[in-house]
């Protein structure tokens, strides 16, 4: 479906769990988020997992039931990327993972995206046991809660996708949703692709809430780890795990500029070979020269240590 006059600026689309427990009441605190967004935002809640249909239908977004799942019964997430292109006509879509809470902050983000980049970005993990009620200040006592104990979750966690419907990242391998490496392929495949890669880490503040992974199939180890997750690695294949620091431009409030601070240009230093972006390009020309220089400096850190 194309986009139309007068259409939403973007659908966000989600999948979420069943709605029991602690799992429900953080699920509904990130969809009613979402529907304080505004009109230039429509919901779309993917899987027919219990309680998604009666959630939609109770907060007032739409429903696609029929999404592929694998062997565990877990959704697919190229069934779910492609019904929700199909099912929207906003030139942007949005892929958010249903334990976000969100504030209009996202959508101006996404006001500023050039439609030929991907936006992805950080988040803060906090935790919330009760539903949040939507109405007067919300959002700024949320925001207390963010400065008095929010921690920023390290630059592999990725829980959010911004990107134009005409972008080849609608198709994706059959990842399953919830567990890891899909998300860090999808900065890889933007980049493998020339797409420019947009870190809105420093505008946007998207908050996580804490939860468990008792709903992880066959788990093993800690979080998510499993069978599923090690399928999910297969699918990525062999490439370098990418973080949030190999974007190539970030969002500020000054508005979108290129990604040269050091955390940036050393992450992309390190997978120089893995992609053709201009930097990785300098950085393999150069290599022959600084690599020597480089080890030279650490074997004479290594020895000094050694002498005090």
């Amino acid at each position: 479906m194309a986009p139309v006059e007068g259409s939403p600026l973007l659908t966000l689309f989600s999948v979420p769990k069943s709605f029991i427990g602690h799992t429900g009441v953080i699920q509904r605190n990130a969809i009613g988020s979402w529907k304080q967004l505004g009109t230039d935002v429509d919901v779309i809640l993917c899987g027919d997992d219990g309680g998604v249909s009666e959630t939609a239908g109770e907060l007032g977004v739409r429903h696609i039931p029929q999404v592929e799942r694998n062997e565990y019964g877990t959704p697919i997430l190229s069934s779910v990327f492609h019904a929700a292109w199909a099912a929207s006509d906003s030139p942007l879509l949005a892929y958010v993972n249903a334990d976000i809470v969100l504030f209009p902050d996202f959508v101006a983000a996404a006001a500023q995206l050039p439609r030929t980049h991907l936006m992805v970005g950080g988040r803060w993990n906090v935790e919330l046991g009760e539903e949040l009620e939507f109405c007067g200040s919300w959002e700024r006592s949320l925001r207390q809660t963010l400065d008095a104990t929010g921690v920023r979750a390290p630059p592999l966690w990725i829980d959010y996708f911004v990107f134009s419907r005409d972008s080849p990242l609608v198709d994706l391998p059959p990842f399953a949703v919830g567990r890891p490496h899909w998300d860090n392929w999808m900065i890889y495949r933007a980049r493998s692709l020339g797409i420019p890669v947009v870190d809105a880490t420093r505008f946007v503040d998207a908050v996580h809430q804490n939860h468990g992974y008792a709903h992880v199939p066959r788990a093993s180890g800690g979080l998510w780890q499993g069978p599923e997750a090690e399928a999910n690695a297969a699918l990525s294949g062999d490439i370098p795990l990418m973080s949030l620091h190999h974007a190539t431009h970030v969002l500020t409030s000054k508005g979108l500029r290129r990604a040269t601070m050091s955390p940036y240009l050393r992450a992309r230093w390190y997978t120089r070979r893995a992609v053709n972006g201009n930097f990785e390009k300098f950085a393999r020309a150069i290599a022959p020269f600084v690599v020597p220089v480089l080890r030279v400096r650490r074997r004479f850190r290594k020895a000094t240590r050694a002498l005090l």
